[in-house]
């Protein structure tokens, strides 16, 4: 503002001969135009803006410190801008000036490599003469490692801590790294060590450590930095950025970067393909952790996997400034590895408990065994007295067929005819079967008494009627009959056994009289035979009454019925003779046994293979005898 001043400055800056000065970067569209004037696109344009004549003249280096933001953040800087042909930065000019005389050995070393690279190379000397030239020779050697990088060997650093081989290898690093890198950061606003100008001028201040005005051999950064004042003109928002709003300032950013080029610490993230194996290996540890252990052991050593990973990348970053993926593997691949691990041994445990309750299934109720799958059992369900309607099945012809055929052969036989027939009563809602050799006890039960279970007994003997004759075509040595008798009462449903061995059991007097029922099939020639009870309130029903029976250990006789067919599904003949044998049976109840006689005679020219008509023949012919 002074030309006086200035030219002190000026002055100044001469003297010294190791100032660098910070030049202005502007940029901006600008459109391109046809020959008609009319815009077809547009281009990025950036322009270098030097100090005034003087101080341009007289700096050791000049140059930019742009920073790119992400959002609103800052976290990376430039070390060599591309934008702007390769030149160097602040923080990069800054270091290569303060390691000038460790320059030659690294021009040595690749003079000794790349021999090629140094026709046009400045020498030191020029290199160093003025500002213009710096940012030629820094271009020039930036060039070269890009170009002769795989080729290039390292310095032989034989002793680590001696000062000058730390910056031999901090200069390799500026040159051979990459154009742009990650800040580490070092801390809050005023961690690296700030000294106001008027403690300066006057020589201390009883808030600046004496220490901290000795300025030899140190480097410098001068600028604008306000540790109170949130609105300074120079700040940029970084995850350091104080509670009270004080950003860092530009001119820290700059002390830290070349601070990061010094130390050769700036932030490094992990390689691409190292960070996905990472990602891989850490999500697939932690899914089949999750999956193979028990939930209780899976999901803390999981935890305590996630929380060991975080520590080593924060071991990682902390020793090597190396940064590994955080946000992915903990805050997304862990809790979905738990989430997918925890699923998993869901649905495993959910088909174990659908394997079990199949083959419960197999030998219980199908509601017991799915509580017993889910472990909401009501052990009153176990055992109960009920109102069932029971249905006895037997095979005649069985004890010969099991004398021709081998037991192997004999088994796949036995399990195909209870398939055939446990198709029709599970259709139809059998709650309870039991299988007593070539016999079946099955049940449909009701806490009251009700006309569904015994709807369902009949449908589902009807319908295995219709099956077995699908099971003889399949096996044409199965010459007998199927035998089904129906009663409906109370009967006990639930474990019977001992010594440590059960069943899940129909006991009762209607079991019994139902297999005394099936058992009179055989007697006089019928299929399915079902007592008085059973059929009762049945309009739709094609029945015959047979007659009061007497069983073993009954003291009354029991009235049993013929189930034929639904009256829907009747044939003509099936009408006519339960009409004609209806006539013949009052016959046979009036004691007329002439008239049954003759009646029944009938019926077998008909239907000679009329079981019950030759069976009351045979009693009338015996009863005439008799008498």
């Amino acid at each position: 503002k002074d030309a006086a001043d200035d030219q002190l400055f000026v002055d100044a800056v001469e003297r010294s001969g190791r100032v660098l000065l910070v030049e202005l970067l502007t940029g901006k569209r600008q459109p391109i135009s046809d020959q008609q004037g009319r815009h077809v696109g547009m281009v990025w344009e950036e322009e270098q803006i030097p100090p005034f004549a003087g101080l341009e003249e007289t700096a050791a280096g000049l140059a930019t410190f742009p920073l790119p933001k992400e959002g609103a953040a800052v976290y990376q800087f430039w070390v060599f801008k591309e934008s702007t042909d390769n030149a160097a930065t602040l923080p990069a000019v800054a270091l290569q000036m303060h390691a000038r005389a460790q320059t030659q050995p690294l021009l040595d070393q690749l003079r000794a490599f790349v021999p090629e690279e140094f026709a046009t190379l400045p020498t030191l000397d020029q290199g160093f003469a003025d500002g213009a030239q710096l940012r030629n020779l820094m271009r020039s050697l930036r060039e070269i490692f890009e170009r002769a990088g795989d080729r290039l060997g390292s310095f032989d650093a034989t002793s680590p801590a001696e000062p000058r081989i730390l910056l031999e290898e901090a200069l390799e690093y500026l040159y051979a790294g990459e154009a742009h890198r990650f800040l580490n950061f070092y801390g809050p606003p005023g961690t690296i060590t700030t000294v106001p100008y008027h403690a300066v001028i006057k020589g201390g201040d009883p808030n600046v450590p004496d220490e901290a005005l000795d300025f030899r051999d140190k480097v410098v950064f001068v600028g604008y930095s306000d540790m109170f004042d949130p609105g300074q003109p120079d700040r940029f928002y970084t995850v350091y950025t104080r509670d009270d709003g004080v950003d860092l300032s530009g001119v820290e950013i700059a002390a830290t970067g070349f601070a990061n080029l010094l130390t050769n610490r700036s932030l490094t993230p992990i390689a691409g393909w190292y960070a996905l194996a990472i990602l891989a290996v850490f999500g697939l540890v932690i899914g089949l952790l999750v999956y193979a252990l028990p939930a209780y052991v899976g999901v803390p050593v999981a935890l305590l996997l996630a929380a060991g990973f975080a520590l080593a990348a924060q071991t990682a970053f902390n020793q090597s400034a190396v940064i590994w993926p955080i946000a992915t593997p903990l805050l997304v691949q862990a809790p979905l590895a738990l989430f997918i691990g925890l699923l998993g041994q869901y649905l495993l445990e959910r088909r174990r408990g659908q394997r079990i309750s199949d083959a419960i299934n197999y030998y219980l109720p199908d509601e017991i065994a799915r509580d017993l799958a889910q472990d909401r059992l009501d052990t009153a369900k176990l055992n109960k007295v009920v109102y069932s309607t029971c249905l006895a099945t037997d095979m005649a012809g069985f004890s010969t067929i099991s004398e021709q055929l081998p037991p192997g052969e004999l088994a796949t036989y036995l399990n195909d005819y209870f398939e055939t027939l446990a198709a029709p009563l599970k259709r139809h809602g059998v709650h309870v079967t039991e299988f007593r050799a070539d016999a079946i006890m099955c049940a449909w039960t009701a806490d009251q008494p009700s006309p569904e279970p015994r709807r369902q007994a009949l449908l589902a003997a009807l319908e295995a009627g219709e099956a077995i004759q699908d099971f003889k075509q399949r096996h044409p040595n199965a010459e007998g009959k199927l035998r089904i008798g129906l009663e409906a009462g109370t009967v006990y449903v639930g474990h019977a056994g001992g010594g440590g061995r059960f069943v899940y059991s129909i006991v009762g007097d209607s079991a019994n009289t139902a297999s005394r029922v099936e058992g009179l099939n055989k007697h006089v020639g019928t299929q399915i035979l079902a007592t008085g009870d059973v059929i009762e309130g049945f309009e739709n029903l094609v029945t015959r009454y047979l007659g009061d029976f007497v069983f073993v250990g009954k003291t009354e006789g029991i009235p049993i019925h013929e189930v034929m067919a639904l009256r829907e599904n009747a044939t003509e003949q099936q009408l006519n003779l339960c009409d004609m044998f209806a006539e013949a049976i009052g016959h046979y109840r009036a004691a007329e046994w002439p008239l049954a006689a003759e009646q029944l005679k009938r019926i077998l020219a008909v239907f000679p293979l009329d079981g019950p008509a030759r069976f009351f023949l045979d009693r009338c012919e015996r009863f005439m005898r008799d008498t």
